[in-house]
């Protein structure tokens, strides 16, 4: 069996020591996204859309999102002798939940959670303890970016698996996060809650600061490391920020456009009736009442935080 040490410090902060330096990134606010803005109309004749009261709204609305949590922060040592790997001892989970209608509550559909340990090293092997093991997965490298990038991927995939088991073709898939990975699944949306990045022109910006509840921006191609339709739409809410209450949608780059019209309007007209509030979640409105009920059912799932430390400390002393 590999030897494994556990990082002393909290799982929750940086590790005692960097595996290496990150790579400073592309500076804030810009991007080389590559944007087709006429997919529904002239750039130039872009404003708010309302979508036709007479919209086919879908039967039933599944939404799917993960949560993620590190156990603890380990070494993978080399039974070679060479200097050890470090690696994340982490819990995740996923899970679905219905919406048949506006104004109905979500029902849970079905959760599952898994373990896993993530690092560089070869010699990793599944680490298992009193509580819970840990299935070895191999990381893409050693920084702590790139671990967490190969726990983000797993929970992307138990997310994909688990919604393609437990869904109709004719159901609408709304996934938390972007769409990347999943936009050859059928009807499903990409739902972003925070804007790191500003995509648009001026112009095209300034349509997003005048949208109004249950209004959308034109759709639009956007192309970056890979390519969708995507567009804004505007959750109720009471700030005059000019983008607060603001989500992006994205959807495949194969669908037909007039496909991708229809959900977007669709959409439009039923996230404002899931929107949260502020008394129940900071992160109101954005973040949808399912969401957040899907949430804190999904991190109960990941058991006891300081068991399963202790759990992990016992198995490799």
């Amino acid at each position: 069996m590999t030897a494994i040490s556990i990082d002393p410090w909290d799982p929750g902060y940086t590790a005692a020591l960097a595996a290496e330096a990150l790579e400073e990134g592309p500076a804030a606010g810009r991007t080389s996204a590559v944007l087709d803005l006429t997919v529904e109309c002239d750039p130039a004749d872009w404003k708010p859309v309302t979508p036709s009261p007479a919209t086919v709204l879908p039967a039933s609305l599944l939404i799917a999102d993960g949560v993620r949590r590190i156990d603890a922060r380990v070494w993978v040592h080399d039974p070679g002798g060479a200097a050890p790997e470090p690696g994340l001892a982490a819990s995740y989970a996923a899970g679905v939940v219905r919406c048949a209608a506006r104004g109905t509550p979500a029902e849970l559909v079905t959760t599952e959670v898994a373990r896993a340990l993530f690092t560089a090293s070869p010699h990793a092997t599944d680490l298992k303890t009193q509580a819970a093991t840990y299935q070895a997965i191999r990381a893409p490298g050693s920084s702590m970016d790139e671990l967490s990038l190969a726990l983000q991927r797993a929970l992307t995939h138990l997310e994909s698996t688990v919604s393609a088991r437990h869904r109709d073709p004719a159901d609408l898939l709304v996934v938390d996060g972007p769409l990347r990975g999943r936009a050859h699944q059928p009807r499903t949306v990409g739902y972003i809650k925070t804007h790191h990045t500003s995509y648009l022109p001026a112009p095209q910006s300034a349509v997003v600061s005048a949208l109004s509840p249950a209004q959308r921006t034109p759709v639009f191609m956007m192309g970056t490391s890979w390519r969708r339709h995507t567009w804004y739409t505007r959750l109720p809410v009471r700030s005059a920020a000019p983008w607060a209450g603001v989500v992006r949608c994205e959807a495949g780059a194969d669908l037909p456009p007039d496909e991708v019209l229809a959900l977007a309007d669709a959409l439009t007209l039923v996230l404002p009736s899931m929107a949260g509030v502020p008394y129940k979640d900071p992160r109101a409105p954005q973040n949808l009442v399912p969401i957040g009920g899907l949430e804190k059912a999904l991190r109960h799932r990941l058991g006891d935080a300081r068991l399963l430390y202790r759990s992990l400390r016992a198995a490799t002393h």
